[in-house]
This record gives C-alpha cells, sequence and structure tokens, in this order.
C-alpha cells in the first residue's frame, strides 16, 4: 500500500507553533492586513486559501509586461512540446530583477514557513527555517540553485495539465499563485483546478476563480487530513481549465530553488 494512504501515527488536533509572523511591505500595504491564522484555517479546510486581493491593476500589468523582456528569464517552456497541456511559461532568471516578485517572495515566505511548520509534525516531516535565505541556502547546499517563480500566458484554448512542482529533494510544502487579469472582463474559460487524492475513496475536485490581484496559496504536493486513526497525506495536483477567450496571466512564486 502506498504511503500516502497511511494513516500517520499522530493524535491530537493541529499543534501550535506561536503566533503567524506579521509582514508588510510598502509596494504591498494589504500584505498588513492578511489574517494569517485564518488563511491557515481555510488552507485545512479546503486545501487551498484565497486571499484578498494583494496587487493593484498597475502592478499586475507591470508583470505581464515582463514577459516579453527575455532579458529577464532562464527558460521558457512551450507546454505542448511536453505534453503539459498548451500555453508557454517562463522561470524568472533573478527575482530580485523584478523587484515586486523579489517582494512577494521574501515577504510571503515567513508566515507560509509558519504554516508549513504548522504541518511539519502532522505528516510526519521535516520543519522549515524563518527566512527565505536560509531556505535557498540549503537548496543552494543541494544543489538547487536554479529560480523558480515564474509567469504563466494562456490564451483561447490553452490549458495546464494536472501537475505538482517538486524541482528537488529539498521541496517547501506550500506555494502561491497570483491573477494577472479580471476574469470575465480580459478573459474567459481558464479556471483553476485542484484535485485532491483521498486514500481508499474517489478523488476530488476543487474548482476557482480569483480575481485580479488575489492569491492562491496550495500544497505542493500533499496536505494532512485528519482521519479516525490519526492524519493521512493526501495528494494534490493542480491545473488550469481550457481559456475560452481572451489571455490569462499568472505568477506562480515557489519558494525552494530547482535544480
Amino acid at each position: 500500500m502506498d504511503q500516502t494512504e497511511l494513516p500517520l501515527d499522530l493524535p491530537g488536533d493541529t499543534p501550535g507553533a506561536g503566533d503567524a509572523p506579521h509582514t508588510a511591505h510598502d509596494a504591498v500595504p494589504a500584505l498588513a492586513d492578511l489574517d494569517w491564522p485564518a488563511l491557515y484555517a481555510q488552507l485545512n479546510e479546503n486545501g487551498v486559501a484565497l486571499t484578498p486581493p494583494l496587487l493593484s491593476r498597475a502592478q499586475c500589468e507591470m508583470l505581464i509586461g515582463t514577459f516579453d523582456d527575455p532579458a529577464l528569464f532562464r527558460s521558457t517552456v512551450v507546454m505542448q512540446r511536453y505534453d503539459f497541456g498548451r500555453g508557454t511559461y517562463k522561470y524568472y532568471a533573478d527575482p530580485a530583477a523584478v523587484p515586486l516578485v523579489q517582494t512577494l517572495r521574501e515577504k510571503l515566505y515567513p508566515p507560509m514557513a509558519w504554516m508549513a511548520n504548522q504541518w511539519a509534525p502532522l505528516l510526519n516531516e521535516r520543519t522549515f527555517p524563518a527566512t527565505l535565505d536560509a531556505l535557498l541556502a540549503e537548496c543552494a547546499d543541494n544543489g538547487q540553485r536554479r529560480s523558480t517563480p515564474l509567469i504563466l500566458d494562456y490564451g483561447p484554448g490553452d490549458y495546464a495539465c494536472l501537475h505538482q512542482d517538486i524541482y528537488g529533494d529539498i521541496v517547501f510544502p506550500l506555494q502561491i499563485a497570483f491573477m494577472l487579469n479580471e476574469p470575465g472582463q480580459d478573459f474567459t474559460g481558464g479556471e483553476n483546478v485542484f484535485v485532491e487524492q483521498r486514500p481508499r475513496s474517489q478523488s476530488r475536485a476543487l474548482v476557482l476563480t480569483p480575481r485580479l490581484g488575489q492569491g492562491m496559496i496550495f500544497p505542493v504536493r500533499h496536505r494532512p487530513v485528519r482521519g479516525s486513526h490519526g492524519y493521512r497525506r493526501h495528494p494534490m495536483r493542480h491545473g488550469t481549465n481550457a481559456v475560452a477567450s481572451g489571455r490569462r496571466t499568472t505568477l506562480g512564486v515557489i519558494f525552494h530553488n530547482a535544480r
């Protein structure tokens, strides 16, 4: 039987690990108002947590504009070449070259690490350092030095197959994706799809349509779910439904680096 189908022998409720770190930055003032315990509760309830709008339209348009600057990216993936779906995504060579991307990655990491460390004993997994620099230093020591924040562009008929974003042995368990367009106005279709595999049961799908500037927090590979004999690992994958019209662009902020 696969390990993900086994209950974890960890009785009791989700343990506390102190208060969620406060995070703020002048470029993204809405960060200061985020209710991290509420987002953590939402993540545990649904497997995905949706933030209030964090980015303005001007910021979203600036990020969309980076897509056409080849100097900013280390690689470009045309998805249909690899049966990943249809569309194009690009990995930033250095997030610091786009200060907003760097700010989001640095400022969101500490409260995301707080959530990940709440999960760690439930999953019987490691905890993570309090700062992004410390995580990236670990990644570098493990040969994972390539930046992972990326921007994804979809036109009519484009979609993403269900997948996980692993990249190496060191895997930070959560990521966040930002919608950079307004659904129903800039594009139609293109819903976010999350599928949770439940041991000895049917898989569960969740479909979300975030508004412009909202972030979706979700697991990279699995999440803990309380069962009758402890906690179980529920694998999760994510993808994108086909865009019907317009263009759909998202920013993906992954915290661990790649090999």
